[in-house]
């Protein structure tokens, strides 16, 4: 199995930038698609981007396509997610999740592997 911990969450205004990023430890990390989910407040858990096994392979949910950009370094066993103009609908705490069933995945059901989140607040 692999255990996954998320960092760089943080406070950032609105149109700003972060990067979060996932490690991994355990399991070779290249056996595991990977993504990331988001959780506001008193809403499910939803995908927001989610990459292959190779990193060949990404996928974005609307919201965040032109701005997100995920990706993995295999080497270094970690995922990220650069955001970019960011918007106040951002705001959630931020999961890593890794599958290894299938070489991409955007089904929530999906991941065997949950990070304990990471909160992202965009101010307007």
């Amino acid at each position: 199995q692999v255990q996954l911990v998320e960092s760089g969450g943080g406070l950032v205004q609105a149109g700003g930038s972060l990067r979060l990023s996932c490690a991994a430890s355990g399991r070779s990390f290249t056996h595991y698609a990977m993504g990331w989910f988001r959780q506001a407040p008193g809403k499910d858990r939803d995908i927001v981007a989610a990459i292959s096994r190779s990193g060949s392979s990404t996928y974005y949910t609307d919201s965040v396509k032109g701005r997100f950009t995920i990706s993995r370094d295999n080497a270094k066993s970690t995922m990220y997610l650069q955001m970019n103009s960011m918007k106040p609908e951002d705001t959630a705490v931020y999961y890593c999740a890794a599958d290894p069933h299938r070489t991409l995945t955007t089904m929530i059901t999906d991941y065997d592997y949950w990070g304990q989140g990471t909160q992202v607040t965009v101010s307007s």
